[in-house]
């Protein structure tokens, strides 16, 4: 793999801390779950709500962090943020119930907002079109270390110190990326930004929190169903309210007119729409293992590890797949790849040889880790460098968003299948079930995808047949 230049290079690796720890963090606590419901006296699904109140408060904060990031410095604001994703890390670690973990796990969205978006920022100013792709895998090809090492040091933590030790070891990470930061990313200069859309991002924020707490308790049985449906409708009159008021203002906290772009709007729609079935893989996952097979958290999570293994192994032939197919063709028919992984894990039951399963879940790591780089790059390659924050936050948002969609997702199709089998808890059929709907977003994304020109993003992909159907 051709290599981007050395500052992009150092940069990428370094920033790169942010993504390691929120994929570890992520991974490693759907491999307690189990753990942690029994210790904070809770049920595994209603354990969900840990997930998610993190995502939550990430798609919440997410809008602000490019405004922030021009306000006050990338590099400063990036520094703050990994602090206080460390210290709320801490928090999570000291939790004694179920209120306590989601208020920490608020906190430590609030730092995540921040950290990962300006991370990608401070990188993306440095590359020109030809080295997204690159410089894309180069970040996340460390980050991938937090889903290699999260299931099996999740599960041998779970199993042999404790389930708070999986929120704790993001303190040394934090140290050396803080260190890291300040020795080697200089400073960069940034233009004042405009005043800050105060209406746009409060209508955004609101809309978003009522929508995901919709998604988050319907049909769950802890709070009345009309709450839920009240929030669904508050959220989506508020994000009416939202668009109407973005159109109208002269510096929005939504800049609508990046989606002009064919390959932002595309690579954001589709993009957007697979996470919902990538988000629900890493919590049924865990929880098929533990529930379903009788595994321990400590065998559960180096069978999950074969995803990320599978994710990592991809990254480096990502260029080579986009130079041989084009964005259209990757991301169409990849896509179909990603949905018969699902179906395979929905064939799943207690028979399987564990190896067995090792082999399907790396193949759908393949599959998944191509079609994240791939919408990821897409949607930066004809991003203006003047428009690169208000690009950033808006896939950094529907990627929060979406991924946090689709544990919801993932946790309905579960839920439902057991409440009308009549049982207490989920067991194989019904994870079966929630395998088929995790396989439905994939599915949806091939006919958007395929909108795509023949030579969407060929600058970056290098494609010679999208250079040459541009050219007739």
């Amino acid at each position: 793999m051709p290599s981007p230049p050395p500052n992009t290079r150092l940069t990428a690796i370094i920033v790169a801390s942010a993504l390691i720890m929120q994929n570890l963090d992520s991974s490693v606590i759907a491999t307690a779950l189990p753990a942690m419901a029994r210790d904070l006296g809770s049920e595994p699904l209603h354990l969900s709500a840990a997930i998610t109140s993190y995502l939550v408060a990430l798609t919440v904060f997410i809008p602000l962090s490019g405004w922030v990031a021009d306000r006050f410095g990338a590099k400063r604001v990036f520094m703050i943020a990994i602090g206080v994703f460390a210290f709320a890390s801490a928090l999570c670690g000291l939790s004694r119930g179920l209120g306590e973990l989601v208020a920490a796990r608020v906190l430590q969205g609030l730092g995540g907002a921040m950290m990962v978006p300006v991370a990608r920022l401070l990188l993306m100013r440095q590359v020109r079109p030809e080295e997204v792709v690159r410089a894309t895998t180069w970040l996340t090809m460390p980050g991938l270390l937090g889903p290699i090492l999260g299931p099996p040091l999740g599960g041998f933590l779970t199993d042999t110190v404790t389930w708070r030790a999986v929120f704790w070891i993001n303190l040394p990470i934090a140290a050396v990326g803080l260190l890291a930061v300040w020795r080697f990313i200089p400073a960069s200069r940034e233009k004042k930004p405009p005043r800050l859309d105060v209406v746009g991002v409060t209508l955004i924020g609101a809309s978003l929190a009522f929508l995901m707490f919709g998604a988050e308790t319907v049909g769950r049985g802890v709070l009345p169903e009309w709450l839920a449906v009240l929030a669904f409708v508050l959220g989506a009159a508020l994000g009416w309210l939202a668009l109407r008021w973005v159109r109208r203002v002269p510096n929005p906290a939504l800049d609508l007119s990046l989606f002009a772009f064919p390959s932002f709007r595309i690579g954001v729609a589709s993009g957007s729409l697979f996470r919902i079935g990538a988000g629900a893989s890493p919590f049924l996952l865990p929880l098929f293992l533990q529930l379903g097979f009788g595994a321990s958290a400590t065998v559960s999570g180096l069978v999950t590890l074969a995803t990320a293994l599978g994710a990592f192994a991809m990254k480096p032939m990502t260029s080579v797949a986009l130079r041989l197919f084009g964005f259209r063709n990757v991301l169409v028919w990849n896509a179909l790849l990603v949905a018969i992984s699902f179906v395979a894990c929905a064939l799943f039951d207690p028979g399987w040889p564990l190896p067995a399963v090792f082999v399907v879940l790396a193949f759908g790591g393949l599959a998944r880790s191509l079609q994240f780089t791939s919408s990821n790059a897409l949607s930066y390659v004809d991003v203006p460098p003047a428009k690169l924050s208000g690009g950033t936050a808006i896939v950094a948002t529907a990627q929060q968003l979406f991924m946090a969609l689709g544990v919801t997702w993932g946790a309905a199709w579960l839920a439902a299948s057991s409440a009308i089998a009549g049982r207490a808890e989920p067991a194989v059929a019904d994870f079966a079930i929630a395998f088929l709907g995790a396989a439905l977003p994939p599915l949806l994304t091939m006919p958007i995808a395929a909108l795509l020109p023949a030579d969407a993003g060929v600058a970056a992909s290098g494609h010679r047949r999208g250079k040459d159907a541009g050219r007739s």
